[in-house]
């Protein structure tokens, strides 16, 4: 399986970058780890004829947090990086256990977090937790930067916001509420590195009295086009003490929601047992973590 004939360019500035992406609009594709896209010109899905490499640009690699604000993530880092930050563990927990469960260690250490949105796969890892945990992106070009919320960013299957000439240069994290926790599961067929049948993020906020839910964010991948946020699972839960009724209630909403499809992955009734059981798993463990808050 060959690639198709491609001009390869390693600029070494975000400003290049740009520069390149202006002159050369849609015929051109980021390569950052490759690890998705490599794989899909191979399979003759993608024929770009330029490759930008933005692999070695330091403005979109790194972490930076600052307490009150919260973290800024480069696009080109690694998921091995955030896997292992100190910092991610503390503040973003399910984005912690979404990189930690990307692949193998390999692909991890070459995958980015940008990659993994910007591919725009149904079953991606990091979406799910980032879009719970109410991520923004930041897109450049040459006419300037833009945000938009991740859940508006990735729009449908292998489908994003970007415009001709612009890139995806880093992630933006809110500060985590007090009283707060997040969780990220996934199940597949198999113990074994595959794509997910189905993954969840939830993240939820208490009040004082650390039994009433304030706020909720519950988010699924792998059963929709694109992350699918609930709707009816914050309208059950959102005021209301912590119950095993009240979670019944919502792992059943969620489900209800769940639009998923049959593949050789699963059929779309086990797909919406599953989130059911994820539903339940995750508000009970974030439910916990936040009362250790």
């Amino acid at each position: 399986m060959f690639l198709n004939h491609f001009n390869y360019f390693a600029p070494q500035s975000a400003a290049e970058v740009l520069d390149l992406l202006g002159r050369l609009g849609s015929r051109a594709k980021m390569l950052a780890g490759g690890t998705d896209l490599l794989v899909l010109m191979k399979d003759k899905v993608l024929a770009p004829e330029y490759l930008i490499d933005i692999a070695n640009i330091a403005e979109f690699k790194g972490i930076a947090y600052e307490p009150g604000k919260g973290a800024v993530i480069g696009a080109a880092t690694k998921i091995a990086e955030i896997e292992h930050s100190a910092i991610i563990r503390e503040k973003y927990f399910a984005l912690h256990q979404a990189a930690g469960a990307l692949g193998s260690v390999q692909i991890r250490n070459m995958a980015t977090i940008g990659g993994n949105s910007c591919n725009a796969s149904p079953a991606a890892e990091t979406p799910t937790p980032l879009v719970a945990l109410g991520a923004e992106v930041v897109l450049a070009s040459l006419t300037g930067e833009r945000k938009l919320p991740l859940e508006q960013f990735i729009l449908d299957n292998r489908k994003t916001a970007l415009a001709e000439g612009e890139i995806l240069t880093k992630f933006i994290l809110p500060e985590p509420a007090p009283r707060s926790a997040g969780r990220y599961s996934y199940i597949g067929l198999r113990d074994a590195m595959e794509i997910d049948a189905v993954n969840m993020a939830v993240n939820l906020v208490l009040e004082e009295d650390d039994l009433t839910l304030k706020d909720l964010k519950l988010v699924m991948g792998s059963v929709a086009p694109r992350p699918l946020v609930s709707v009816e699972v914050p309208g059950l839960l959102s005021g209301r003490e912590f119950s095993d009724t009240l979670v019944h209630e919502a792992s059943r909403a969620a489900s209800g929601e769940a639009t998923p499809i049959s593949d050789i992955r699963a059929s779309a009734e086990y797909r919406q047992e599953v989130v059911a059981v994820l539903a339940r798993r995750l508000l009970y463990e974030a439910f916990a973590a936040a009362k250790e808050v």
